[in-house]
């Protein structure tokens, strides 16, 4: 293939079915919510609109199913610039994301991976002329392990960046967390692969950094959500602060914080340049409900 990308994307796409809750039941309560909102997703297909979104040349390859979803998936992501070369169709249902948004914007996701979990390692074989074109291979884990390790060792091979956002969190081999740069977890993802296991804050952000760093990646990129982010590599860790703005729904927000990292990495920027664009992205995208609809474009106003 003889385009180039920005950011290619190896990953998930959902449909997400999205209710807003005024709280969220107990165990065995029912609890009335808003009407049903269907939404284009998933972590892969969020990251890809993003970043096609804010001017760059994107690919993706992922699978959704023979249905419905499907169909509607793939229009949207043809929508926000993404190219679907290849965007395989599986049979079966696409991945469905079950989605309860509360009074606060905070979200609540289950995950039914569909077309998703039939993302193999051949696929990534049939997909390395574009995997090749890219400055960037951003991926994630709502796909089989041995995908996600193949497709950055493809990237590797052909001398693109590899970013791995840890989501959801899951064990990985020691191999492909050598391959990252960066590695970008919240904090819960952060502790899960430390072993600190659930609760609150365990320890500083900077110190968690510092043992994820003794993992393997070359850098690593804590977001932080409403206080920002943390970068990390041999040269030292930097703090990086998000915009203070009103939070409507945070739905795919980090997507949209890895899409932009990974776009500005792409061009050229040093990794704590490209969080603080990154914060800024993330901050646009929870002013408005859904995931992709929230998503700022290349020439709209930031918040600062």
């Amino acid at each position: 293939m003889s385009e180039e990308f920005d950011v290619v994307v190896v990953g998930s796409v959902n449909a997400d079915l999205v209710v807003g809750v005024e709280r969220r039941p107990a165990p065995g309560e029912t609890v009335l919510g808003s009407d049903l909102a269907v939404h284009p997703g998933g972590v892969g297909g969020n990251q890809a609109a993003a970043a096609a979104r804010l001017g760059g040349r994107v690919g993706i390859l992922a699978r959704v199913g023979d249905d419905g979803h499907g169909e509607f998936l793939r229009a949207a992501l043809a929508d926000a610039g993404v190219r679907l070369d290849h965007l395989l169709v599986t049979p079966g249902p696409s991945g469905v994301a079950l989605i309860t948004v509360g009074p606060d914007g905070d979200n609540s996701i289950i995950v039914s991976p569909g077309a998703n979990a039939r993302l193999a390692p051949d696929d990534v074989t049939a997909a390395r002329g574009m995997i090749s074109s890219a400055a960037v291979v951003s991926l994630q884990l709502e796909t089989p392990v041995p995908t996600v390790l193949a497709a950055a060792r493809a990237a590797a091979d052909a001398g693109a960046r590899v970013v791995l956002n840890l989501s959801p969190p899951a064990v990985v081999p020691d191999e492909l967390l050598a391959l990252c740069d960066p590695l970008v977890v919240n904090e819960h993802e952060a502790a899960f692969l430390l072993g600190r296991g659930g609760g609150e804050r365990p320890e500083a952000p900077s110190a968690m950094a510092e043992a994820l760093l003794e993992r393997g990646p070359r850098s690593v990129v804590i977001t932080l959500g409403g206080d920002g982010a943390l970068t990390a590599d041999a040269s030292g860790a930097v703090t990086v602060a998000a915009p203070k703005v009103e939070v409507v729904d945070t739905t795919g927000a980090g997507d949209a914080f890895t899409a932009a990292l990974c776009l500005r990495l792409a061009r050229g920027d040093a990794l704590d340049e490209a969080a603080r664009y990154a914060a800024r992205v993330g901050a646009a995208a929870v002013r408005k409900p859904g995931a992709q609809s929230s998503y700022p474009a290349a020439e709209d106003e930031l918040p600062l």
